[in-house]
């Protein structure tokens, strides 16, 4: 139990660290929560810094997800109930940080990065191609995330059917709709480019 506590406090902590904004901070010369839509996670780095600072952004908003969760399971053997607070964890820091007055990301990076730490590739690989399909296809960013978090616990009720690893999914997910609760009060619909291919079909 001590030792839960620990590794979930740790866990917070890491994905509490908002590395996109030090590293738009102090490499880019940007303050990133200035640009797009003011969210303090790696997109935005992109915007401000370019792929050089946005690349490095993007691999610590991932690393701080994965490090904790990954040391925890892996290499200190936690698993079942006691991994859940441990995995949650990273993506409550990241989207609720005390650096940042509790206003923190989306917590997309953090999230991913702790099904790094929970399954390694099998999980993340997943979520990159449903991600880029559900982003090529559908105009509202927060549906796409959605649906690829659908596409996810589908994929684990069918071939990983461990009620903690849904139950991990389960309480992201409902961080990750409080983030995009402005996305999700839009009507889900598809990009102008798939709605003219769809309609020169008929």
């Amino acid at each position: 139990m001590t030792s839960t506590v620990i590794w979930t406090l740790f866990a917070f902590a890491c994905g509490a660290l908002p590395f996109a904004v030090w590293i738009g901070k102090w490499g880019a010369q940007k303050n990133i929560q200035a640009v797009g839509d003011g969210n303090p996670g790696a997109t935005n780095a992109f915007k401000a810094g370019g792929i050089k600072w946005g690349a490095l952004a993007f691999i610590f908003e991932i690393c701080k997800g994965a490090v904790p969760v990954g040391l925890a399971h892996y290499i200190f053997g936690i698993s079942g109930g006691a991994l859940v607070p441990i995995a949650v964890a990273p993506t409550l820091g990241h989207a609720f940080s005390p650096f940042l007055n509790f206003k923190g990301g989306k917590a997309l990076a953090a999230t991913f990065g702790s099904w790094i730490g929970l399954t390694l590739i099998e999980v993340p690989s997943l979520m990159v191609v449903m991600i880029l399909i559900f982003f090529a296809t559908i105009a509202v960013d927060g549906w796409s995330v959605m649906f690829t978090l659908f596409a996810v616990a589908l994929h684990l009720w069918i071939n990983h059917p461990d009620s903690a690893l849904l139950t991990i999914l389960g309480l992201q997910t409902v961080v990750i709709i409080y983030k995009h609760l402005e996305d999700l009060s839009q009507v889900p619909r598809l990009r102008p480019w798939l709605r003219q291919r769809l309609n020169l079909a008929h």
